[in-house]
């Protein structure tokens, strides 16, 4: 069963209780008997790893520009060389 927060609105009081997932959300607060309502919190949860953000997943031609493409930069005349040099 899980572990309910409340808060009482007359008097701030704050007390826990567990209870099944049925339990209604407005209670009666055992500190003055006015009513107290359940505090809900976020979950705490972290991601860790690739995979969780959209540029993850993103060609490799666009940057973290908002989505643009990268400008490409002109090759020069050495650089071809070198390649078919490489490539042989």
């Amino acid at each position: 069963m899980p572990l309910y927060e409340y808060r009482c609105g007359e008097c701030g009081h704050r007390y826990e209780r567990r209870e099944g997932f049925e339990a209604p959300s407005l209670q009666v607060c055992p500190h003055c008997g006015g009513s107290a309502r359940r505090v809900l919190h976020p979950p705490s949860i972290l991601f860790k790893g690739s995979g969780f953000y959209s540029t993850d997943h993103r060609p490799a031609r666009f940057g973290s520009n908002g989505g643009e493409e990268k400008p490409t930069e002109p090759s020069s005349p050495a650089s071809k060389d070198s390649e078919a040099l490489a490539a042989s």
